[in-house]
């Protein structure tokens, strides 16, 4: 390539590199207060059929029934199908959950077949309501005072969505939707991508009775996942 064609090329590149990333300066924020946007994310994670949720903790106290993790998808039959992983006198146990109908029922380790249990024993409510539009992960966000907006970057697959950062605190009433030993207030982080969709909400604070505060992160993703979801 001659020096004149090489030159071309760069500014050419330079260009379209500077063109795709004039993108990250967009973001759903964009003529929006943080309010609103807790709104439209809320509005989304509720008028949509389905969602894969994943939950992770960290700092989970020692000696207490408690629920540390949990994979699966929650549609708004409302319904969840997926596993939990809890922790009881000190060992993890992973439990294949199915909710539907206002009940739960799970495989309980070293029992055969399928157990109608109480979540709360747990320590983790019924996972088919965390789809609920009254009292589940959307409500935490039109629920959230003092709302304010962060950084937007690059992130997602292949860096494709723009992502933009909320804060706030929630009080415990509302997280008790949640975590039903929820109290006080709780310190809440939010993702929120540029066509408002929920990626993940951090929450920071006492979620189980004489405990020091912990963290839960919750994260949303393939949005319109549509799943048949049946009682075992």
């Amino acid at each position: 390539m001659s020096k004149p064609a090489l030159r071309a090329f760069v500014v050419v590149a330079a260009a379209l590199v500077l063109a795709g990333c004039s993108g990250d300066e967009k973001s759903v924020s964009d003529g929006k207060t943080p309010e609103e946007v807790m709104e439209l994310a809320a509005t989304t994670l509720d008028e949509t059929s389905g969602v894969t949720l994943s939950l992770s903790s960290e700092g989970l106290p020692d000696g207490k029934t408690v629920l540390k993790a949990a994979d699966g998808i929650g549609t708004h039959a409302p319904a969840f199908d997926g596993t939990i992983t809890v922790v009881l006198a000190g060992t993890d146990f992973n439990v294949p959950i199915v909710a539907v109908d206002d009940k739960v029922f799970a495989q309980i380790p070293l029992t055969p077949g399928w157990s109608e249990v109480d979540p709360e024993d747990y320590g983790a409510p019924d996972p088919a309501q965390l789809m609920s539009t009254e009292a589940g992960f959307s409500a935490l966000l039109t629920a959230t005072d003092g709302v304010e907006e962060g950084d937007t970057v690059r992130g997602g697959e292949d860096n494709k969505e723009v992502l933009t950062e909320y804060t706030g605190t929630v009080p415990g009433d509302t997280v008790k939707n949640v975590i039903p030993s929820a109290s006080g207030e709780f310190d809440a982080t939010y993702t929120v991508t540029s066509d408002g969709e929920l990626r993940e909400a951090v929450l920071n604070g006492v979620f189980y009775p004489d405990t020091e505060p912990m963290t839960y992160s919750i994260g949303f993703d393939e949005y319109t996942t549509e799943k048949e979801i049946t009682a075992p």
